[in-house]
């Protein structure tokens, strides 16, 4: 999805609105207000047990709530927001023959594999892949993917169909540090080049925290901040809340211009 020149929010945007969820009696999260913004990266930190998976796994349909999540977009036949999913991992049996190829196939095609790939399946996976500069491994074994090579393909394959909303549960936890930089890396240029809002988990909080536009912080079931990283990192009471403190000066001082909040209809038609 293109950018919109002139547009402070591209051609969707998403609110949450009072949303709670309650799951075997117990509350894990309530009163969340959140407007999620058509190409910003939104870092999501937390201590153990803040509702941070829950958050992430309600925006994908996984569990009931309460309150209201509201869509607006450009096309008035979608109601709801196309989410994107990039795991922590994805185990694979080494010795498995399944290669990329097939991992596309099956997503986009109803055509049985065992009755060969279709050219589309091909196509799509190869333009999917070289967003992320990953064309060579369309015909590779997963088995024989190196961590970081496996989570740029999920990363492809999560692109595919195109998202609203990327979401990424932590997803670097198998890549060493150099890759873990240029898949963030990676993720911040998408969300420039094709207008996704991308929300992330991560334990790599001063890298992702370098190149996100917004940070969010989850304590007592509800969000204790949200706003510039930076003046975020800053408040005591977020280093209370973590436990630790994030060396400021390691971030860069300027941050690219964060669109105002705002209401999301007026937004989606300016």
């Amino acid at each position: 999805m293109a950018r919109v020149p002139g547009r402070s929010c591209g051609a969707c945007c998403t609110n949450l609105i009072d949303v709670g969820v309650v799951l075997g009696g117990t509350t894990i999260l309530e009163h969340i207000n959140l407007h999620l913004h058509c190409g910003e990266m939104i870092l999501l930190v937390g201590p153990n047990g803040a509702g941070k998976t829950t958050l992430l796994r309600t925006l994908l349909g996984e569990f009931p709530h309460s309150g209201e999540l509201q869509f607006v977009s450009f096309d008035a036949t979608r109601r709801v927001p196309r989410v994107g999913y990039v795991p922590q991992r994805l185990d694979i049996d080494a010795l498995a023959p399944v290669s990329v190829l097939d991992l596309f196939a099956a997503a986009v095609s109803q055509w049985p594999i065992w009755l060969g790939r279709t050219r589309r399946a091909r196509e799509t996976a190869l333009s999917k892949l070289g967003l992320v500069g990953s064309e060579d491994l369309v015909d590779r074994k997963l088995g024989r993917l190196s961590g970081g090579q496996l989570q740029r393909v999920l990363l492809a394959l999560a692109l595919t169909p195109a998202p609203d909303i990327l979401v990424l549960d932590e997803p670097v936890a198998a890549v060493d540090r150099t890759g873990t930089r240029l898949f963030y890396e990676a993720i911040s240029r998408l969300r420039e080049e094709h207008d996704l809002c991308v929300l992330i988990t991560a334990h790599e909080l001063s890298v992702v925290a370098s190149l996100a536009d917004r940070m969010l912080v989850l304590s007592d079931r509800t969000i204790l901040r949200d706003g510039p990283p930076r003046e975020v990192l800053a408040d005591a009471a977020v280093g209370a809340v973590l436990g630790f403190r994030v060396d400021l000066g390691s971030l860069p001082v300027e941050y690219r211009k964060h669109r105002p909040h705002g209401d999301p209809a007026a937004e989606a038609t300016r």
